[in-house]
């Protein structure tokens, strides 16, 4: 009565079909309209990137410009030789206004190199030094003028401090002596017209203008480490390769011992890890500063401080205890599904050793995603970079006139200067008014989606290729005699020849989803400030709604995706098909899918650990390789997570094929059990293994949901 019902419900089951032999080869073109909506928006895509690179200029994000929006240090330029750009008062760096306009109101200027001494414009222009002096006064300065006049002006700085160049930028160089705080050799200094002040004024206004760029040096002294880690992190992602292929070679041939020596690993390598950071917070027992706690330390760039605490060691212990008794329990209770889920994976192990070239197809899906990756970053680029220098009215008292856009080289003789005498017409941001630049917001927007649908589309194809070559696979009555020439090359033209529209049609819904969730986060940041609780609410919801409407649309995509490498039928048709066919074996699914995907989680996670704790080892300067040693390093635990990181996508990408392998003969399975019987008229085409075990399993599951009912 149950079985009835569930066809009532969810559809009518398959009939035995004499003539079905597995994926068909007769098949029309489905979802076309789709299909010329993606060649359309392909095309866009196109014109909005040779619109982009026409009138952007990624300089504008690199390098630095002075208050006439002129590069610095860039060749074809006037400012080629003067790498360095110079602010008049790093004081005023630390007003609002950089938050807003994202510039400094103070006069800056393109310099050979950062000032080296201590003077000021007062001491410096009847001395020998002022030669050295306007090197950091404004182009063509001449000395014609009365100081207060030339600091009224702002010709030139009223005083120079000793700095250090940052990001291409002139910072004063800080440091302390004997607990005081000092710029160069000076804990005083004169202003422009000779009054002595304390230098922590200046230190203080100095720090908070780092503070605006202290995420670019944080960059920076990434950048540095990659350029010197750069080979062993190559080294560490070929050892994770080399792993992840050997993992998968064994497999093939041991898929039972592997995943069983897989289970055991990993529960070694989470205890070890456990036993690590227990004697590293034992170690620190006792050491001065060790139990000061997270909260009070705050977050810190440097995150090496965080492992001279106890109570980090103490939240990575308790962590990987939970996740060592969560696995161990999952073990316990799933200990029989586990041993349907190795027979399945056998089965998988088989149909990846007849299509090896499978393999290799992850890294056609990579070079695909790195093509759509490379377009909309370069493409996000050149649009955010594609507005005009726009200049505006800086004063350092009210002014009626402050805000309002000017002409620099009219500016000295316009009204708004003798409005204003103290004000002065800078560089303030790229804009503009025009048509395009009112445009520019929708224009990017535009980008971000079309990137989710090719995206989409690249792993959409992907999965229908493998789909169609493990479904030839499964329903070759006589493997590997039936099994068709070149399977994964026969899928992979079926799909762009016929689907292209189906798989543009589940991409473009994925896209909407994606699209909507990244405007969610928008919203969310924007809306952080407010103290409106219930907006909050909403917000959490909607964010949660749709991340689980794309979790179930990825789902009912995949297996869409297979029903259209076997059938040829359209999106709708195969996502109704392949869900109906999911409801009416829902205790398979739950019984293999999702312990099957736990097994290749672990997998995953043990290529991961191993490597993880080789580079964690090597980068710490714990271990050498040979003769050789980790380069010093600004943050080892850049190179670590790079390579992680890494190691987990390698993994991952090795893991999808088997993924998919598993999935697919998983729906053919259901399908072969409503087709046939396994009589000699209609015989089953699973393999004698899989079907005892299979079959077996879903027996004592059924007899199971029976006795609940």
């Amino acid at each position: 009565m149950v079985d009835e019902r569930k066809d009532e419900v969810y559809g009518t089951p398959q009939k035995y079909d004499p003539a079905f032999k597995g994926p068909i080869y007769n098949r029309g073109c489905t979802d076309t309209i789709c299909c010329v909506f993606l060649l359309l928006a392909i095309v866009g895509y196109v014109a909005v990137g040779i619109i982009a690179w026409t009138h952007g200029d990624p300089r504008k994000v690199i390098y630095p410009t002075d208050s006439r929006g002129e590069f610095c240090g860039q060749k074809g330029t006037k400012n080629a030789n003067k790498p360095y750009l110079f602010y008049f008062n790093i004081v005023k760096c630390a007003s609002p206004l950089v938050l807003l306009e994202f510039q400094c109101p103070t006069p800056q200027i393109c310099v050979e190199k950062c000032p080296n001494r201590y003077l000021t414009y007062l001491n410096a222009h009847k001395s020998q030094d002022f030669e050295y002096y306007k090197e950091f006064c404004v182009p063509g300065f001449k000395n014609n003028k009365g100081v207060a006049e030339v600091l009224r002006d702002g010709d030139c700085p009223a005083v120079l401090t000793p700095s250090k160049p940052l990001a291409q930028r002139c910072f004063p160089a800080i440091h302390t002596h004997k607990g005081v705080l000092m710029v160069g050799n000076e804990t005083t200094y004169e202003d422009g017209l000779g009054a002595r002040k304390n230098v922590t004024e200046l230190v203080e206004g100095a720090k908070k203008a780092n503070g605006v760029l202290e995420a670019r040096q944080l960059a920076m002294r990434i950048f540095e480490d990659y350029t010197v880690s750069w080979y062993w992190i190559v080294i560490g992602l070929v050892i994770a390769m080399v792993i992840s292929l050997l993992f998968i070679v064994l497999l093939r041939f041991l898929a039972g011992i592997m995943v069983w020596v897989m289970i055991v690993m990993v529960i070694l390598v989470l205890g070890y890890g456990i036993f690590h950071c227990y004697m590293e917070y034992a170690r620190l027992r006792g050491e001065a500063g060790s139990d000061i706690s997270l909260v009070d330390l705050g977050f810190q760039t440097d995150l090496r401080v965080y492992l001279h605490l106890r109570q980090t060691w103490m939240a990575f212990m308790i962590i990987l205890s939970i996740l060592e008794v969560i696995i161990i329990l999952l073990l316990i209770f799933l200990r029989k599904r586990i041993l349907i889920a190795i027979a399945l994976i056998k089965e998988a192990s088989r149909a990846v050793g007849y299509v090896m070239c499978s393999l290799l197809y992850p890294l056609v899906t990579f070079f695909l995603l790195c093509l759509c990756i490379a377009y909309w970053a370069s493409t996000a680029i050149f649009l955010s970079t594609s507005n005009e220098a726009v200049y505006k009215i800086f004063s350092d008292t009210a002014c009626s006139v402050a805000g309002k856009t000017c002409n620099p080289e009219t500016f000295p003789s316009s009204n708004e200067s003798r409005l204003c005498p103290g004000a002065y017409c800078q560089f303030a941001f790229y804009g503009g008014e025009s048509n395009y630049h009112r445009a520019l917001l929708g224009l990017q927007i535009f980008n971000v989606f079309m990137f989710f649908w090719l995206a989409n589309f690249v792993l959409a194809l992907g999965q229908v290729t493998l789909a169609g070559a493990f479904a030839s696979y499964y329903w070759a009555l006589n493997k590997p005699d039936d099994l068709p020439a070149f399977p994964l090359f026969s899928a992979f033209g079926r799909a762009l020849r016929y689907h292209t529209g189906s798989l543009a049609f589940g991409a473009l819904i994925l896209a909407i989803v994606q699209i909507i969730r990244v405007m969610l986060e928008y919203l969310d940041q924007r809306l952080k400030a407010a103290e409106n609780k219930f907006a909050k609410f909403l917000m959490t919801c909607l964010k949660c709604c749709f991340w689980c409407l794309e979790k179930f649309i990825k789902f009912l995509n995949r297996n869409a995706y297979i029903m259209i490498a076997i059938y040829g039928t359209n999106f709708c048709t195969s996502a109704r098909n392949a869900f109906f066919l999911l409801m009416r074996n829902i205790i398979r699914v739950a019984v293999l899918d999702k312990v099957t995907d736990f097994l290749f989680l672990l997998g995953k996670l043990l290529i991961v650990g191993s490597v993880g704790i080789l580079a964690f080892f090597f980068f710490t300067h714990r271990i050498r390789i040979v003769q050789d040693t980790a380069p010093p390093l600004n943050y080892y635990w850049v190179p670590i997570l790079t390579v992680i990181i890494g190691s987990y996508l390698i993994a991952h990408g090795f893991f999808s094929v088997y993924g998919m392998c598993v999935d697919t003969l998983f729906l053919c399975f259901c399908e072969d059990l409503e087709r046939n019987d396994g009589s000699q008229e209609r015989p089953y085409f699973m393999s004698p293994e899989l079907r005892d075990i299979l079959l077996k399993g879903s027996a004592e599951e059924g007899k199971r949901a029976d006795v609940e009912e």
